[in-house]
């Protein structure tokens, strides 16, 4: 289980905390939230089964897990920016 990944992401003179948090291999699954002011603005669980099912090593699966947060982290910057989420 990783431990998961925040960010603070500003735009249009707000602060967002972006936060992803790893739900375990039980689930195989992480959550993506954005926070604003201590309000969820908006969440989604992103599921990674696919990534266990590779049955890498613990290194390299944690590595594919965290890009895949990163990846996560940057497609709610863009919606973010492009007023999708606000």
């Amino acid at each position: 289980m990783l431990a998961g990944v925040n960010k603070v992401y500003e735009h249009g003179g707000r602060e967002y905390h972006l936060q992803v948090e790893d739900l375990g291999v039980e689930q195989a699954c992480f959550e993506v939230r954005v926070y604003d002011k201590g309000t969820v603005l908006w969440r989604k669980r992103v599921p990674y089964a696919e990534v266990l099912q590779k049955a890498l090593p613990k290194g390299e699966q944690e590595e594919e897990l965290l890009s895949l947060m990163e990846k996560a982290l940057h497609t709610v910057q863009a919606a973010i920016a492009k007023g999708k989420l606000t």
